[in-house]
């Protein structure tokens, strides 16, 4: 028996509609209106460790992997494991520092481009 973790090179939330529905928590879903600088609350399930030391990708996610473009740049401020009725989960805050509403290219891989050094 091994310690299960995942590690994410971003951020995956779902679509505010499904909170809209019931379906989810607020804190699992991307905001309605996000807006650079302002600092959100995050919350996956499973034991998840990110990148803390630079920018990373928020994306939207339906489930089953499936993941859209980036939807802003931000930067995970903390990330606290914690168990729930016997259930591992992830939650912490993160700072939008840039929303993106085209579809240019702003990672390559998981970093951000033209900050490579």
């Amino acid at each position: 028996m091994g310690i299960r973790v995942e590690f994410n090179p971003d951020l995956a939330l779902r679509n505010i509609v499904a909170y809209k529905k019931g379906e989810r928590k607020i804190e699992e879903c991307i905001p309605e209106s996000i807006e650079a600088g302002k600092v959100y609350s995050f919350l996956k399930i499973d034991q998840r460790n990110y990148w803390l030391h630079g920018e990373i990708p928020l994306l939207e996610t339906g489930g089953g992997e499936k993941l859209s473009r980036p939807k802003a740049s931000i930067i995970i401020l903390e990330a606290t494991h914690f168990l729930d009725n016997d259930v591992m989960y992830t939650k912490g805050k993160y700072k939008v520092i840039e929303v993106f509403s085209d579809d240019e290219i702003y990672f390559e891989s998981y970093e951000r481009v033209g900050v490579r050094k």
